[in-house]
């Protein structure tokens, strides 16, 4: 047993959780939480249903980030324990529980390390994510469905909740396009990385002679914005189409006019969603989505003045690439953004993508981009 190595181990996660607390400023977080926790208290608070949902996600929001620092806090606690056991009696599963402890600690220490970096206004929101493939048909939209299940992998590692909102079935295979809502605390904070054009490059499953295709398909991802975020959309400025939501068939195939279109004049933005039964609910989700894109614009445009007043041009924009996926002649996945890189493709088809989103976010911290 090498007691001194491990203990060496030890000391380093503890500074490097001692950092990420000083970094989260944990104790204003949980000055915060009771402040809103006495806010809930008074008798007029749940007359008021908006403010009173926008409270109690923000408390769970801060409780969610307390909870799992006090957690690692507590596992830290307990691999000292076995340490300071296997020191004193020389005992040999105490140490090998110590170790286990630690080398576990390093991989959750590195996922919370990507809270500190979220610092944007609605990084702590729900995420709306759509997907459409380019040109090219069916294989195009193969690679949207591929980009599709990639994410409902990550989110499943990561425990965040998915709700289909639109989803148009290719004619052969694939999906003309997709959008959904991801549901958790910081869920827009980590996808904001996902947004734009996507390249695959591999060996075309549906052609016959083999040959080696390149794939686009676009990732448009924007926050879940709150309701008393005043964006201003007139009603006159809004065209609505109706249609019978598509379906699998038989008893689930819609035969009333559920599925709702909605597209913003001014801007040409079209939202679309049938994942209710309901025409009522499915215009309330598709409004959700088109304030949401307004929201989104204005940002594009405030970030488009700063580069135009700072002389700069940044990449970092709706329809750039911003990563290839390349299965052939050898495999690699390259964020051309920051130039991290994975060889290990399968692996990120699966879902493991951490990795670029902890880039991407040390690049815009470090970069000054919104």
């Amino acid at each position: 047993m090498d007691i001194d190595e491990l203990k060496m181990k030890y000391s380093d996660e503890m500074e490097k959780l001692n950092k990420i607390i000083e970094a989260l400023n944990l104790d204003e977080k949980k000055k915060r939480i009771q402040e809103l926790e006495e806010k809930t208290m008074s008798n007029d608070f749940w007359q008021d249903s908006k403010n009173s949902s926008l409270v109690l996600g923000e408390i769970k929001s801060l409780k969610n980030i307390v909870e799992k620092i006090e957690k690692l806090k507590k596992e830290l606690s307990d691999a000292l324990g076995y340490i300071e056991l296997a020191e004193e009696v020389q005992d040999f599963e105490s140490y090998k529980e110590a170790k286990k402890i630690i080398e576990e600690m390093s991989e959750k220490l590195d996922i919370l390390e990507i809270d500190t970096l979220l610092s944007d206004e609605y990084d702590a929101n729900n995420a709306i994510v759509t997907i459409h493939p380019g040109a090219g048909g069916t294989e195009s939209q193969d690679w949207a469905l591929m980009l599709y299940r990639m994410y409902n992998k990550w989110c499943a590692k990561t425990e965040f909740e998915i709700e289909v909102l639109d989803l148009q079935d290719g004619e052969e295979a694939g999906i003309k396009s997709v959008s959904f809502l991801v549901k958790g605390t910081n869920a827009y904070g980590f996808l904001k990385s996902e947004n734009g054009v996507h390249r695959l490059v591999r060996i075309s499953p549906f052609d016959s002679n083999s040959r080696r295709h390149t794939s686009f398909a676009s990732v448009e991802v924007i926050p879940d914005i709150p309701d008393n975020i005043n964006i201003e959309i007139n009603p006159e400025d809004i065209q609505m189409d109706v249609y019978r939501a598509s379906g699998a068939g038989g008893q689930h195939v819609n035969k009333t006019s559920s599925a709702v279109r909605l597209k913003h004049i001014p801007t040409g933005i079209v939202v679309t969603c049938q994942a209710e039964r309901s025409q009522l609910q499915n215009r309330e989700y598709a409004m959700k989505m088109l304030r949401a894109k307004l929201y989104k614009l204005e940002r594009e445009n405030y970030q488009k003045k700063m580069d135009d007043i700072k002389g700069e041009n940044t990449d970092i924009a709706w329809g750039n690439q911003i990563r290839s996926y390349v299965f052939c002649p050898y495999t690699l996945v390259k964020d051309h953004r920051t130039n991290y890189e994975i060889g290990n493709i399968q692996a990120v088809m699966d879902g493991n993508i951490d990795a670029f989103i902890f880039e991407y976010l040390k690049y815009i911290k470090e970069n000054g981009i919104i």
